[in-house]
């Protein structure tokens, strides 16, 4: 993880980078390294979440990897696009899955699922029998065995994957596709339990597959990037910046305060597909 790099500006703001890598922390743990910083800065004697590391207790043995070359990814030109999608449309789609369904799903399902649709119905799939896939990465620090869990900043997280046929995702409505969502997530309890067990999971949680038809999607929201008090007060936003030309992804946060909903940061989709995409998360 490589030292903050801070950029004042003239009118008393400032703007704080970080750089980190997987081969240390997932995101909680960055999330919390911010923090012990901003508790330092603003003269704590200590961090008020003690950092844990304790490998061995905590993170069981998983089955073996299976040796080989590495693959090599198709790099793609991925563009940017940032959608907020309003408090109100939201609650209008969980109220639409309650009616459906009778039972309740997150701001996050509705978001991931409104993403993954639009996302789907603009590539345009010739074969509507074509796989797409949606991957998210579960937090899986309340499974592992012993619950001492607090503080620990290493990887934590398990890859939860959906896969349907394109024609699927596209005409469903979207509490169908939400559906899909709260299914796979049901699974990650007990699709842990046999990996953590030394079982082999197919498919490999952690053998990500980068095509062009597979979307991979992390939700900031929770991992206390907008909790960190340098002194000033808490962040008025937090935004990713960051480019792997070979992952069509999305990041999940909040619009800056006091705008509430969501925010989608997203750079998953190439030129010819982007006015599409636009055009479905703006119409949400």
């Amino acid at each position: 993880m490589a030292p903050p790099k801070v950029t004042e500006f003239t009118c008393g703001g400032f703007v704080v980078g970080l750089t980190s890598s997987h081969s240390i922390t997932d995101g909680l743990g960055a999330g919390q390294f911010i923090n012990a910083i901003g508790d330092y800065a603003r003269g704590l004697p200590k961090p008020r979440v003690t950092p844990i590391w304790s490998r061995g207790e905590l993170i069981p043995k998983p089955p073996k990897l299976l040796s080989g070359p590495l693959p090599v990814p198709r790099m793609f030109e991925l563009r940017y696009l940032t959608v907020d999608l309003s408090i109100d449309s939201i609650e209008h789609a969980k109220s639409q899955f309650l009616q459906s369904t009778g039972q309740r799903c997150s701001t996050f399902d509705v978001a991931i699922a409104r993403l993954w649709q639009a996302r789907t119905r603009s590539l345009r799939l010739a074969d509507p029998s074509t796989r797409v896939n949606l991957g998210f990465f579960a937090n899986t620090r309340h499974l592992l065995r012993g619950g001492a869990t607090a503080g620990f900043y290493g990887n934590c997280f398990y890859t939860v994957t959906v896969s349907a046929e394109s024609g699927e995702v596209v005409s469903a409505d979207l509490a169908g596709v939400i559906d899909m969502i709260r299914d796979a997530k049901a699974r990650l309890p007990a699709e842990f339990a046999r990996w953590a067990a030394g079982e082999r999971v197919e498919p490999d949680p952690y053998d990500l597959s980068f095509s062009y038809e597979s979307l991979f999607v992390t939700d900031w929201t929770r991992l206390g990037l907008m909790d960190a008090d340098y002194g000033w007060g808490t962040p008025s936003q937090v935004i990713p910046f960051a480019f792997q030309p070979f992952m069509p992804k999305a990041i999940i946060g909040a619009p800056p305060a006091p705008k509430a909903g969501a925010r989608i940061t997203t750079q998953c989709v190439e030129d010819v597909n982007l006015p599409e995409f636009r055009d479905e998360m703006e119409a949400f």
